[in-house]
């Protein structure tokens, strides 16, 4: 049997799984190509399911670029609220204006292009050209790239190789279900611990399935070990970073709030700090003749 034999079985294993088994995702039944920018960079940091339904909400709010660039960053914060990492909204709204002066308005059809936004990196690119224009590139998360070094590696090291390999794999005129298929394959199968191989629709082209390696393996890509513990959620930066931008969240559109008291475990000295790096973010502004008072940025 020839090689193209063979990864046209592959294919069709892996597409014909993803019909019966794949994940019901609201921002997979759109091709829009902002829709699904704003859905990866959603996505970036947020669980499938809350991601979906979080971009349902954005996207009916701001359904074009055009009406993401004509808010403030503060109208944005509050948008994003309760996804966490609020700097990846102040970049979707630059990456917004970015696409009205520069794209008349519409989302970038390049790699090139599409990776000089702000905010978006070579995998949010690739899966925007992949998911909204069908072209044959991989965006490789980690769920893809297990589920690849498991069932045809070991894949190369280097990054370019990698992703040469990654691209070379994908089917004509199917790249958006086949990227979504492997994510799925990832996420709900070839997971990283106990991996149910015999659920797995490649299980025949799998060389750590065959060999009987994949229930005692961890991701080809394992997380760092150690007895290091990390601290307590209230007690990082983050969650004050939150606390924060969730107070001003509830005052009235363009209110100023105080800050002069400690958050939680957090001393004035670390509230004021943040505060200092929230407003260098361009996430907030300082009251010029009240210091420690603030509100989300209006411009």
């Amino acid at each position: 049997m020839t090689r193209g034999t063979e990864t046209r079985r592959l294919h069709k294993a892996v597409l014909e799984w993803y019909a019966a088994n794949g994940r019901d995702l609201a921002f997979r039944r759109t091709c829009d190509p902002w829709a699904i920018l704003v859905s990866e960079v959603i996505a970036q940091q947020t669980q499938a399911a809350r991601a979906a339904e979080a971009w349902e909400r954005f996207i009916e709010a701001f359904p074009k670029p055009a009406a993401l660039a004509a808010v403030s960053p503060g109208t944005v914060i509050r948008a994003w609220r309760g996804l966490g990492y609020n700097r990846r909204a102040v970049a979707l709204r630059a990456a917004a204006i970015r696409i009205v002066e520069d794209h008349e308005g519409l989302v970038p059809d390049t790699l090139e292009a599409l990776a000089a936004l702000p905010g978006v990196g070579p995998y949010t690119a690739r899966a925007v050209l992949a998911f909204a224009f069908d072209r044959r590139v991989a965006p490789l998360d980690t769920n893809i790239r297990r589920v690849l070094d498991r069932a045809m590696g070991p894949l190369p090291t280097a990054s370019k190789a990698l992703q040469s390999t990654a691209d070379g794999l994908v089917p004509p005129d199917a790249a958006a279900d086949w990227a979504h298929a492997l994510m799925d394959l990832g996420a709900t199968v070839c997971v990283a611990r106990a991996p149910r191989c015999d659920a797995c629709p490649i299980r025949t082209w799998c060389r750590i399935g065959q060999a009987g390696m994949a229930s005692s393996m961890e991701m080809a890509f394992p997380r760092a070990t150690g007895s290091r513990r990390s601290p307590a959620f209230p007690t990082t930066t983050r969650w004050l970073r939150g606390r924060i931008l969730d107070r001003l969240r509830d005052a009235p559109d363009g209110a100023w709030v105080t800050f002069d008291a400690a958050l939680g475990a957090h001393s004035t000295e670390r509230v004021a700090g943040a505060l200092g790096r929230l407003a260098a973010e361009g996430m907030i502004e300082q009251h010029e003749a009240d210091p420690p008072r603030f509100r989300l940025q209006t411009v």
